[in-house]
């Protein structure tokens, strides 16, 4: 099986990760740590190692090797970047979200390289690190790839300025993979000899670890939150028990080179080493900067020039980011010429804060205006990275007395003004590969409004906008939400009650916008309402629905009334992120009883899993191949099976296969976990869970093959 080389680019994640301070201690005792220093070991005086940032998100690198179709027993990591963008806490939620960003060929002999890059957040929306991982996969060479960038990292010719021994334990694998890498050539000393190894041999990240350390510990001694970056190559396995020293040369305040050496042998086991570090300045302003902050960022907001756009607009600045404030200056209504007043005040103000802001007098109604608009962020400051889509006018009347001029203006600023806009500035957000666009929907198109039919359509079709394009820019890091606010400003202060005023202050809209314009923000393509300091999301679900007949014969009007109910029911309804996702659960149905009900997870059973396996087939990836898939399934209602793949066509059987390609051996508890998508295949096979027999490299072939 070759790598899958349209994994680049694909959303890997969200991974999430709960920690406490004794998953802190424990990740610091497997790489060494103990009284020497105590703060990484004692919880009155924590304090995280950042080399904790790479174990945290083990499960991540696994997605990574099971998504690129990289041969399992090939596998090793290459190298490892980590960019610190604030000091790790010692407890709380790990969010990371990322992507193969490369598959390089290093030639037949030679293998592959799969480099993935991934940001972790913390549940309070701090962005922490960047991990850029190198997989260096052995027997997936000679693919006819490019082959991958190269970097140099020179050593000065002189002595190491520092040097620190360490001897890890003989028992040292033992304790460091209670932090999450369970892989079994760490431990099962017949699968380290299966693997070319006399025993288990050491982490590379273990290994890591102890760099970690000895790098904080003669660069900035007790200060791990002073560094910013951790670059290495693992050059060279090495066995528990056998000393290693860290060499380490400083170039300069702030960065320094390091590599790790087997003592005894002299081989160089961590290579290419380059650490980066903060002075005690920066870190104080850094603390200054705590919190959501749009540093060095350019944002530009249409309607800005009062109500929700204003405080969009000076919340921006306030948090740090050069400001575009668009307004028209017209009447509610959108009438009149317009005036610059309105725009000319909120940069007055933003000005006033320290801030940096320019004016925009342009109309978004127009593909000219929407254009003037980005030019003038792109003039002005270099480059645009959030857009608010805030503009509006309202013309309301019931259908019957709407004239087609009153349903036109309303979609020309609501709806065309946020293609105008959106379409220019994404096409600079594409170019640095990163950007936050808000859409602004309404609850009177989410759930409709007497007297709104123009308005409602323009909010409604918003989404719509909102979820093509959210497709179109995960490639590149751009991600698109919606809010729907619920606030007193001047287009709402006539159809909301006068006693409400007080409790429905913009203000309360203004923190969730911020959240959804940040690099902290995970979410991309989701709906919000907001307002009077309640926050909720909306979304379409889709139920589970039924099948009438066997999906060639046209069921009857009559028989959709039978099953009304039954079609009619959300019961178990559920999201579809996209119209891919939504046609592939109604071809799946087809075929299926008369009423399609998903089982239950709790009345699945494996002997179930296997009568499905015919359903779960996908035919079209199985031309030319000849497989035979051979479960033995232990526990209560296990048993053994055997699946047959020839020609496009899939064949199952109960029982032993005489000449199996590939053997899954699994318990069943952990089997039906894997099957309803609660066990992931790479942690299953790295902790044991899955074990497998014959050709590895086939057995990647089932997830492809088969889809429940």
């Amino acid at each position: 099986m070759a790598l899958d080389l349209d994994s680049v680019g694909k959303k890997i994640g969200p991974v999430t990760r709960e920690y406490d301070w004794k998953d802190v201690v424990l990740y610091a005792l497997g790489v060494g740590a103990g009284f020497e220093d105590l703060e990484y070991c004692y919880e009155n005086r924590l304090k995280t190692i950042p080399s904790f940032s790479i174990g945290a998100v083990f499960d991540f690198l696994a997605e990574v090797g099971l998504s690129s179709g990289a041969n399992l027993a090939g596998i090793l990591h290459g190298e490892q970047d980590i960019i610190f963008h604030n000091p790790i806490p010692v407890k709380g939620k790990l969010i990371t979200e990322g992507a193969i960003t490369g598959i390089y060929d290093k030639g037949a002999e030679k293998g592959a390289l799969v480099v993935a890059e991934a940001d972790t957040f913390h549940s309070d929306g701090q962005k922490l690190f960047t991990n850029i991982f190198t997989l260096f996969c052995r027997r997936d060479g000679g693919f006819g790839g490019d082959d991958a960038p190269g970097e140099t990292i020179e050593f000065p010719d002189r002595p190491p300025d520092f040097e620190e021994h360490a001897l890890p334990s003989a028992d040292q694998p033992l304790l460091y993979r209670l932090s999450g890498d369970i892989f079994a050539l760490h431990v099962d000393p017949d699968f380290a000899k299966a693997s070319g190894f006399t025993k288990p041999i050491m982490h590379g990240l273990c290994t890591h670890g102890y760099a970690c350390r000895a790098v904080i510990k003669h660069l900035f001694p007790g200060e791990p939150e002073r560094m910013t970056r951790f670059r290495n190559r693992f050059s060279k396995t090495i066995y528990p028990g056998v000393p290693i020293k860290t060499q380490i040369w400083k170039l300069e305040e702030g960065r320094a080179v390091f590599r790790t050496v087997n003592t005894e042998t002299g081989e160089v086991v961590i290579d290419r080493g380059l650490v980066e570090w903060l002075t005690p300045e920066e870190i104080e302003q850094r603390s200054k900067r705590q919190g959501i902050r749009f540093d060095d960022q350019v944002a530009v907001v249409t309607g800005a020039g009062q109500g929700l756009g204003r405080l969009y607009a000076l919340e921006l600045a306030k948090r740090g980011a050069k400001v575009v404030v668009n307004d028209l200056g017209g009447a509610r209504d959108g009438s009149g010429q317009g005036s610059s007043t309105p725009a000319d005040k909120v940069v007055e103000e933003i000005k006033a804060l320290g801030g940096e802001a320019v004016a925009s007098y342009d109309s978004v109604s127009t593909p000219e205006g929407g254009e003037a608009i980005i030019d003038k962020a792109v003039e002005a400051f270099g480059r645009v990275d959030i857009l608010i889509n805030n503009a509006g006018i309202l013309r309301d009347k019931s259908l019957t007395k709407m004239e087609a001029s009153e349903w036109d203006a309303v979609m020309s600023v609501h709806l065309d003004g946020a293609y105008n806009v959106t379409r220019p500035a994404y096409i600079k957000m594409r170019e640095n590969g990163y950007g936050r666009i808000i859409v602004t929907t309404s609850a009177a198109g989410l759930y409709g409004n007497f007297g709104q039919t123009n308005y409602s359509a323009a909010k409604m079709a918003l989404v719509g906008f909102m979820n093509s394009l959210k497709l179109e820019g995960e490639k590149n890091g751009i991600k698109i939400n919606a809010i729907a606010p619920i606030a007193m400003t001047r287009l709402t202060e006539d159809i909301l009650p006068p006693d409400l005023s007080e409790k429905l202050k913009p203000e309360f809209v203004t923190p969730l916008v911020m959240f959804l314009c940040s690099e902290q923000c995970p979410v991309t393509g989701s709906i919000y309402n907001a307002g009077m300091g309640y926050y909720n999301r909306a979304a379409i679900v889709t139920g589970p629905g039924v099948v009438l007949g066997d999906g060639q014969t046209i069921p009857t009007a009559e028989e959709i009334a039978r099953n009304s109910k039954n079609i009619a029911s959300l019961e178990g309804a559920a999201e579809c992120y996209s119209i891919t996702a939504a046609l592939g659960d109604m071809l799946n149905a087809v075929g299926k009883p008369v009423l399609k009900t998903p089982p239950k997870s709790g009345d699945q059973t494996v002997s179930r899993v296997f009568d499905r396996i015919q359903d779960a087939f996908q035919a079209d990836k199985a031309a030319g191949l000849d497989v035979v898939f051979q479960y033995k399934i232990s526990g209560p209602n296990g048993g053994e099976w055997h699946v047959i793949v020839k020609d496009g066509t899939c064949t199952v059987a109960q029982g032993v296969h005489a000449a199996p390609t590939t053997t899954i051996l699994m318990a069943a508890e952990d089997f039906l976990k894997l099957i309803g998508k609660e066990l992931n295949a790479m942690q299953a096979y790295t902790s044991g869970k899955l074990k497998i027999q014959g050709d590895l490299m086939k057995s990647q072939l089932i997830e492809k093959l088969f889809k429940f």
